[in-house]
């Protein structure tokens, strides 16, 4: 199929042409160039651009500043500021040091942003209008009209494949690297091949920033804002700027770039496309996509912000909590009254743990308490509402007002966090975590609380304030699980305490310790 031979529109072009004579470029009275080998440049929807070669410039230069930027016919720009006698102009003149093929006529030159010049001398040239007709077709009506409909960003990246082919844009492999929000995803990895039904999707941890494969790839240079990558994969062009180029040349690519796609938070994500036509991209192939590149950043913006809005949510409010807030439960007073088991596991010893380790090794130990307790309480279908200081408060909501299963699985979490605390003070692997466990079953609001512009999503009542009062007793007590008599029916072990007396809880609570395997390992 010759992708190339679809049906003509008026593309995006791109064309240098020779002034006549003498050109100078002044700052008020300043001269900042003057030269008789000036060109300009005439792009589509881009007002003419004049360009000097450097040994024209008439004022000093800086070295290359930090800023650069990508265009996918003339390269990457590299920036420097102008030095004047009373002021600097801060990457005011841009080169392509490196221009690629279709710009090959302004390697060498300089061209000046609007703001660092106030008039530019033609001399007798006459600047022409451009004629840029309008840029349609069906990439752009789908983006106008059809992109919204995808409800993923595996189902957008696959049409939008589809499209730059039905466009004539003879893609072989289409990417896209978007960085999330998320404590443990670095970002996601979109690829489309165009022999292959399904879209891979990579989520690769951050460990990807340390890896070979990412550190010399087009994906780091784009994303640390290095610019973009163009290189051509013919015969002609055996050198490859980076390692996968020989794996796509292998697969029959025959052009390849990488561009930037900026988020409105600032940070740099790509687009990359494989070409598989002998001739390789066009002009116009190259500036309808870098046209379009904005638009296409801005759905998978919208993808990524709705994923870290979830992501986020979980990690902070966890699974349950974040669905329900997601769902629409923003406001104060948003919530349900519900049955549940409600679990407070406390770190014993936390202060003079601190004292004796330092603050960074505390702070660790502390992380892998809550990582233990956590996997425990998930494993057992419940949910960890907040982490509190040193402590840990989970829910167990009745499922189908089925309470018996919600106790159980209350009274097993705390049970195995006690033994598996056991296990690894046993094995030496850490030696200093001791827990003290409260639960208690009844009804609580499950919802919003707080001010008007600062919410917590959280458990409040009764149940939760006695299991609360339960762990600092068995801390108290030496008692490393404690348990009001509403959990005691599903327990196999308990200890009868008699009626407790809980600080702030009215009446005495009639309480039970649970023996665990681990108690003669945690006091040995």
């Amino acid at each position: 199929m010759n992708v190339h031979a679809a049906p003509k529109i008026k593309g995006y072009g791109i064309s240098v042409e020779r002034l006549e004579g003498k050109v100078a470029v002044y700052r008020d009275d300043i001269l900042l160039a003057e030269s008789d080998n000036a060109k300009v440049m005439y792009e589509t929807r881009l007002p003419p651009t004049i360009y000097v070669p450097r040994k024209d410039v008439c004022v000093d230069l800086s070295e290359e500043t930090d800023l650069q930027t990508f265009c996918p016919f003339k390269g990457t720009a590299t920036y420097h500021d102008v030095d004047l006698l009373d002021e600097r102009l801060a990457n005011s003149v841009w080169a392509y040091e490196e221009a690629l093929p279709e710009s090959a006529d302004i390697q060498g030159c300089i061209g000046f942003m609007p703001s660092a010049y106030t008039s530019i001398d033609l001399g007798n040239n006459t600047l022409r209008e451009p004629d840029d007709g309008n840029i349609s077709g069906p990439l752009i009506d789908w983006l106008m009209r059809g992109a919204s409909a995808a409800n993923t960003p595996e189902a957008f990246t696959k049409a939008l494949a589809e499209k730059m082919l039905e466009h004539g844009i003879a893609i072989q492999r289409l990417s896209i690297l978007a960085w999330s929000l998320h404590p443990l995803i670095a970002g996601k990895h979109y690829i489309w091949e165009k022999d292959l039904a399904e879209i891979l999707t990579r989520a690769p941890t951050y460990e990807i920033y340390d890896h070979p494969a990412f550190i010399n790839s087009p994906l780091r240079h784009v994303s640390n804002g290095l610019g973009g990558v163009r290189q051509r994969l013919n015969d002609e062009n055996p050198h490859n700027s980076f390692p996968i180029m020989e794996d796509l040349r292998a697969k029959g690519a025959t052009d390849y770039v990488a561009m930037p796609l900026p988020f409105s938070d600032g940070r740099t994500n790509v687009l990359t496309l494989t070409c598989d036509h002998p001739d390789g991209f066009t002009t116009e192939n190259l500036g309808l996509v870098f046209e379009c590149s904005s638009v296409i950043a801005r759905y998978y913006e919208v993808f990524m912000q709705r994923e870290n809005a979830q992501v986020l949510l979980e990690t902070y409010v966890g699974k349950r909590s974040g669905a329900r807030v997601l769902g629409g439960e923003i406001r104060r007073g948003d919530g349900d009254e519900i049955d549940a088991a409600i679990m407070f596991c406390d770190l014993r010893n936390s202060t003079s743990l601190e004292e004796r380790l330092g603050r960074a090794e505390y702070i660790t130990l502390l992380n892998e308490f809550f990582e233990t307790v956590s996997g425990i309480v998930h494993g057992n279908g419940g949910e960890v509402l907040k982490f509190i200081g040193d402590a840990v408060l989970a829910v167990f909501p009745s499922i189908n007002d089925d309470p018996i299963t919600a106790r159980s699985n209350a009274q097993h979490t705390a049970i195995e966090i006690v033994e598996r605390l056991g296990e690894l003070r046993e094995a030496g692997t850490d030696v200093h975590c001791d827990c003290s466990i409260g639960v208690a079953y009844g009804r609580v609001t499950y919802g919003n609380v707080g001010s008007r512009e600062r919410l917590d999503f959280t458990v409040i009542g009764q149940a939760a304030n006695i299991a609360a009062r339960l762990g600092e007793y068995g801390k108290a007590t030496g008692h490393r699980i404690v348990v009001s008599e509403d959990i005691v029916p599903v327990c196999a072990n308990a200890l009868p305490l008699g009626e407790v007396n809980l600080y702030n809880v009215s009446q005495p609570v009639t309480s039970y310790a649970l023996r665990t395997s681990a108690d003669d390992i945690l006091n040995g």
